[in-house]
């Protein structure tokens, strides 16, 4: 496939999510998720699982959806969570519906996990271990702002030699299993010297589909709340007694993401599944 904007992609999941929410049109949103997936390669977004979504009830209503091909390409995009998503799903059934076994999925996922970039998974191992270290207590500031500048010299590097670092390169635990969520890190970019390099430089991987959307919108809006700015996405919005909802939805859209009152209706379910 040619390199396509992401940000697109974005927009179109979640007017494809109306269809399903809002208007109960489940087949109108697999054939507009069956032509999306035609043009971009899929992502699998936290909270959206839109490619998942597409496949089980594309099943279940008897449409096409890609057969073996797109259940293997699944694997890879859920990988990450694998020791959780494992746990949690029915997909196993489908998989066996199709002539995959259990033990080939899991050999699937360790396959993933090789592949992944060794140097970078040691790297961000150390990183990660280093930006939690010291932000427990307030006395070790001066130590927290050192680290912080060795992940933002450790960032910029990897962009300008592998690229973003996105689960598909590091995965979600790194060595000794350190949990290694990139938008942790990247919102302690907020106080960084570098700030205005990340803010620019981001962009370019919100587009190509390796950053998802919010990380970045929580990196520019902590910036925002921390030097007295105008929030721009809406996030932290408790410190702000006025809000232009309108504006806000616009600069979200501008970058793949749902509006104001669609985040809440999603935390909002996701909270009853946690019940």
């Amino acid at each position: 496939m040619c390199k396509r904007n992401y940000i697109i992609y974005y927009n179109r999941v979640y007017e494809i999510n109306s269809l399903y929410s809002v208007e109960k049109d489940t087949l109108k949103a697999l054939r507009k998720s069956r032509k999306l997936f035609r043009r971009y390669e899929p992502k699998n977004q936290e909270r959206v699982d839109e490619f998942e979504k597409f496949i089980t009830l594309s099943d279940k209503q008897h449409k096409n959806f890609g057969g073996k091909k797109s259940l293997y390409k699944l694997i890879p995009l859920v990988a990450p969570y694998w020791k959780y998503w494992k746990q949690e799903t029915d997909l196993f059934k489908l998989y066996r519906k199709y002539g995959i076994d259990s033990l080939e999925v899991e050999q699937k996922v360790s396959d993933w996990k090789k592949s992944l970039n060794r140097q970078l998974v040691d790297s961000f191992s150390i990183a990660f271990i280093r930006d939690q270290q010291n932000r427990q207590h307030d006395s070790l500031r001066s130590k927290r702002k050192g680290d912080d500048e060795k992940n933002t010299e450790l960032l910029m590097w990897t962009f300008k030699d592998y690229g973003y670092p996105s689960m598909q390169k590091i995965g979600l635990y790194g060595n000794k299993e350190v949990f290694m969520p990139m938008g942790l890190l990247l919102n302690h970019m907020a106080e960084s010297k570098q700030y205005d390099y990340f803010k620019i430089k981001l962009l370019d991987y919100i587009k190509s589909g390796e950053l998802p959307p919010i990380d970045y919108m929580e990196m520019v809006d902590k910036h925002n709340w921390l030097f007295n700015k105008e929030t721009k996405y809406g996030l932290f919005s408790h410190h702000y007694t006025v809000l232009d909802t309108a504006k806000i939805n616009l600069n979200r859209k501008l970058i793949g993401f749902h509006g104001l009152k669609n985040r809440g209706k999603m935390m909002r379910e996701d909270k009853k599944k946690e019940r």
